[in-house]
């Protein structure tokens, strides 16, 4: 188990998966802030790949518009730490992966301030599924680890939030 991953990450993700193998629904991730850490705290969950069908590290503008399907005029227009953006990744993670739940996360993990001026801890999870998408904004404060392990722990969450008021009989999942 890597050093950035914490008791609390591995139940979260095994809850995830519990969650999403019951329902037969398959997740991908869309990943910057980050940095594969969501990926990384699902596979370290024995059997992950019957729900886990994979990742995108997309660091830079370049590989979202690549890899997940952003618009550059969506980047342009909001930045890459935005909720549209957050939004466009779990969306293109969806329809790119070809999975019911896509999980996306973007931010500004530090030392500094983004191109645009977004202060550090600033982070956007979203959660896209059939008919709906969902993104929350986090204000973080701590170190670039710290920050990158609360956004990994938050869009576990959102993702089991959503999918236990989503899916029928999922509330005794969790």
């Amino acid at each position: 188990m890597s050093k950035d991953l914490d008791e609390d990450l591995l139940v979260v993700a095994r809850a995830l998966l519990n969650l999403l193998t019951q329902h037969g629904w398959s997740l991908g991730t869309a990943e910057s802030v980050t940095g594969g850490m969501v990926g990384e705290a699902i596979t370290a969950v024995p059997g992950a790949s019957v729900s886990y069908m994979g990742g995108v590290i997309s660091y830079t503008d370049r590989e979202k518009t690549a890899l997940l399907g952003v618009s550059a005029e969506l980047l342009k227009q909001y930045g890459a730490v935005s909720a549209e953006v957050a939004e466009a990744m779990a969306q293109g993670c969806r329809e790119r992966l070809n999975v019911q739940v896509g999980l996306a996360a973007t931010g500004v993990a530090g030392p500094t301030l983004d191109d645009r001026g977004m202060p550090v801890g600033t982070v956007f999870v979203a959660c896209a599924r059939p008919r709906a998408c969902t993104v929350e904004r986090l204000l973080l404060d701590g170190n670039r680890r710290h920050i990158r392990v609360e956004s990994t722990r938050a869009a576990l969450r959102l993702a089991i939030r959503l999918l236990t008021a989503t899916l029928p009989g999922a509330e005794e999942m969790t």
